[in-house]
Protein backbone atom coordinates (compact mmCIF):
# COMPACT_ATOMS: atom_id res chain seq x y z
CA UNK A 1 0.00 0.00 0.00
CA UNK A 2 1.43 3.48 -1.33
CA UNK A 3 1.65 6.59 0.96
CA UNK A 4 -1.43 8.80 1.59
CA UNK A 5 -0.99 12.44 -0.28
CA UNK A 6 -0.95 14.95 2.16
CA UNK A 7 -3.57 17.01 1.40
CA UNK A 8 -5.53 14.42 1.94
CA UNK A 9 -7.83 14.92 5.26
CA UNK A 10 -8.36 11.34 7.14
CA UNK A 11 -9.40 10.92 10.39
CA UNK A 12 -5.97 9.52 11.94
CA UNK A 13 -8.54 7.75 14.60
CA UNK A 14 -10.41 5.78 11.86
CA UNK A 15 -7.20 4.36 10.28
CA UNK A 16 -6.52 0.82 10.37
CA UNK A 17 -3.42 -0.85 11.55
CA UNK A 18 -2.30 -4.34 11.66
CA UNK A 19 -3.52 -4.68 15.12
CA UNK A 20 -6.89 -3.85 14.14
CA UNK A 21 -7.12 -7.03 12.24
CA UNK A 22 -8.03 -9.56 13.60
CA UNK A 23 -5.96 -12.65 12.08
CA UNK A 24 -5.02 -14.35 15.24
CA UNK A 25 -0.58 -14.67 15.44
CA UNK A 26 0.12 -12.11 12.43
CA UNK A 27 4.47 -10.87 12.56
CA UNK A 28 4.42 -7.19 13.59
CA UNK A 29 6.34 -7.27 9.75
CA UNK A 30 3.12 -8.46 8.27
CA UNK A 31 1.85 -6.00 5.47
CA UNK A 32 -1.73 -4.78 6.36
CA UNK A 33 -2.50 -5.44 2.66
CA UNK A 34 -1.89 -9.21 3.25
CA UNK A 35 -3.24 -9.46 6.92
CA UNK A 36 -6.31 -7.76 5.83
CA UNK A 37 -7.05 -9.92 2.52
CA UNK A 38 -6.24 -12.96 4.47
CA UNK A 39 -8.58 -12.29 7.40
CA UNK A 40 -11.24 -11.61 4.67
CA UNK A 41 -10.78 -14.45 2.69
CA UNK A 42 -11.04 -17.09 5.91
CA UNK A 43 -14.11 -15.08 6.97
CA UNK A 44 -15.73 -15.48 3.90
CA UNK A 45 -14.65 -18.95 3.18
CA UNK A 46 -15.15 -20.25 6.56
CA UNK A 47 -12.02 -22.57 5.90
CA UNK A 48 -8.63 -22.35 5.78
CA UNK A 49 -7.37 -19.89 3.28
CA UNK A 50 -4.22 -18.87 1.10
CA UNK A 51 -4.08 -16.26 -0.91
CA UNK A 52 -2.18 -15.26 -4.00
CA UNK A 53 -2.13 -11.06 -4.32
CA UNK A 54 -0.75 -11.26 -7.61
CA UNK A 55 0.34 -7.17 -8.38
CA UNK A 56 4.16 -6.17 -8.64
CA UNK A 57 5.26 -8.71 -5.91
CA UNK A 58 3.16 -12.20 -6.02
CA UNK A 59 1.98 -12.81 -2.06
CA UNK A 60 1.30 -15.65 -1.00
CA UNK A 61 -0.52 -15.94 2.57
CA UNK A 62 -1.72 -18.68 3.75
CA UNK A 63 -4.14 -18.18 6.94
CA UNK A 64 -5.84 -21.72 8.68
CA UNK A 65 -8.72 -22.49 9.31
CA UNK A 66 -9.30 -21.55 13.02
CA UNK A 67 -8.41 -17.73 11.29
CA UNK A 68 -4.43 -17.95 12.70
CA UNK A 69 -1.49 -16.42 10.32
CA UNK A 70 -0.15 -19.93 8.74
CA UNK A 71 2.79 -18.40 6.62
CA UNK A 72 3.53 -16.88 3.07
CA UNK A 73 6.11 -16.64 -0.01
CA UNK A 74 6.95 -13.83 -1.61
CA UNK A 75 8.39 -13.47 -5.40
CA UNK A 76 8.33 -11.12 -8.06
CA UNK A 77 5.01 -10.72 -10.18
CA UNK A 78 4.64 -10.76 -13.29
CA UNK A 79 5.53 -6.78 -14.12
CA UNK A 80 9.03 -7.11 -12.15
CA UNK A 81 9.60 -10.57 -14.34
CA UNK A 82 8.80 -8.76 -17.47
CA UNK A 83 11.04 -5.54 -16.47
CA UNK A 84 13.97 -8.20 -15.54
CA UNK A 85 13.84 -9.67 -18.81
CA UNK A 86 13.80 -6.67 -20.81
CA UNK A 87 16.44 -4.70 -19.13
CA UNK A 88 18.56 -7.36 -18.41
CA UNK A 89 18.50 -9.01 -22.00
CA UNK A 90 19.84 -7.15 -25.32
CA UNK A 91 17.13 -8.42 -27.18
CA UNK A 92 13.48 -8.38 -25.56
CA UNK A 93 11.30 -5.70 -25.29
CA UNK A 94 9.41 -4.20 -22.69
CA UNK A 95 5.89 -5.04 -22.48
CA UNK A 96 2.70 -3.15 -21.03
CA UNK A 97 1.81 -4.49 -18.17
CA UNK A 98 -0.63 -5.88 -16.94
CA UNK A 99 0.26 -8.63 -19.57
CA UNK A 100 -2.41 -10.07 -21.51
CA UNK A 101 -2.77 -14.28 -21.06
CA UNK A 102 -2.30 -14.93 -25.04
CA UNK A 103 -4.42 -17.95 -26.46
CA UNK A 104 -1.84 -19.82 -27.84
CA UNK A 105 0.13 -21.80 -24.99
CA UNK A 106 3.14 -21.76 -27.48
CA UNK A 107 3.25 -18.26 -28.82
CA UNK A 108 5.81 -17.79 -31.40
CA UNK A 109 6.09 -13.74 -31.40
CA UNK A 110 8.65 -12.95 -28.21
CA UNK A 111 6.08 -10.78 -26.57
CA UNK A 112 3.32 -13.20 -26.45
CA UNK A 113 6.06 -15.84 -25.75
CA UNK A 114 7.08 -13.14 -22.20
CA UNK A 115 3.52 -12.79 -21.73
CA UNK A 116 2.62 -17.19 -21.79
CA UNK A 117 5.87 -17.53 -19.73
CA UNK A 118 5.71 -15.35 -17.04
CA UNK A 119 1.84 -15.72 -16.32
CA UNK A 120 2.26 -19.39 -16.44
CA UNK A 121 5.42 -19.73 -14.33
CA UNK A 122 3.78 -17.75 -11.69
CA UNK A 123 0.22 -20.19 -12.01
CA UNK A 124 2.36 -22.74 -11.93
CA UNK A 125 3.67 -21.23 -8.36
CA UNK A 126 0.54 -20.94 -7.29
CA UNK A 127 -0.84 -24.71 -8.02
CA UNK A 128 1.63 -25.95 -6.16
CA UNK A 129 1.66 -23.75 -2.83
CA UNK A 130 -2.37 -24.29 -2.76
CA UNK A 131 -1.16 -28.40 -3.23
CA UNK A 132 1.24 -28.14 -0.42
CA UNK A 133 -1.64 -25.95 1.56
CA UNK A 134 -4.26 -28.40 0.95
CA UNK A 135 -2.05 -31.69 1.72
CA UNK A 136 -2.19 -29.99 5.03
CA UNK A 137 -5.75 -28.90 5.11
CA UNK A 138 -8.04 -30.42 2.20
CA UNK A 139 -10.51 -27.78 2.46
CA UNK A 140 -8.19 -24.55 2.09
CA UNK A 141 -9.36 -22.01 -0.39
CA UNK A 142 -7.66 -20.36 -2.88
CA UNK A 143 -7.91 -16.64 -3.28
CA UNK A 144 -6.87 -14.49 -5.88
CA UNK A 145 -6.23 -10.52 -5.97
CA UNK A 146 -4.03 -8.21 -7.61
CA UNK A 147 -3.86 -6.61 -11.15
CA UNK A 148 -2.62 -10.09 -12.33
CA UNK A 149 -5.36 -12.30 -11.23
CA UNK A 150 -7.78 -12.16 -14.03
CA UNK A 151 -4.93 -13.92 -16.15
CA UNK A 152 -3.88 -15.84 -13.62
CA UNK A 153 -7.88 -17.18 -12.61
CA UNK A 154 -8.26 -18.20 -15.91
CA UNK A 155 -5.17 -20.31 -16.02
CA UNK A 156 -5.93 -21.55 -12.51
CA UNK A 157 -9.94 -22.35 -13.00
CA UNK A 158 -10.70 -20.10 -10.10
CA UNK A 159 -12.72 -17.05 -9.64
CA UNK A 160 -10.64 -13.84 -8.90
CA UNK A 161 -11.54 -11.80 -6.02
CA UNK A 162 -10.16 -8.15 -6.68
CA UNK A 163 -11.89 -6.59 -3.56
CA UNK A 164 -11.27 -8.88 -1.29
CA UNK A 165 -8.67 -6.06 1.03
CA UNK A 166 -11.17 -3.13 0.71
CA UNK A 167 -13.88 -5.72 2.06
CA UNK A 168 -11.99 -6.18 4.78
CA UNK A 169 -11.71 -2.64 5.30
CA UNK A 170 -15.39 -2.24 5.41
CA UNK A 171 -15.85 -4.91 7.31
CA UNK A 172 -13.74 -3.28 10.01
CA UNK A 173 -15.11 0.04 9.79
CA UNK A 174 -18.49 -0.07 8.43
CA UNK A 175 -18.93 3.81 8.63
Amino acid sequence: MGVLPAKLCLDPQRRVRLSDVPLISAPPWLGLDRALAGWQARERGGCGALVADAGTALSLTRVSAAGEFAGGRLLAGASLQLQALASGTAALPQLPVPPELPADPWPQATASAMAAGVLRGLAAVIDQAWREARAEDPACRLWLTGGDAPALATLLGVEASPQLALEALVALRPA
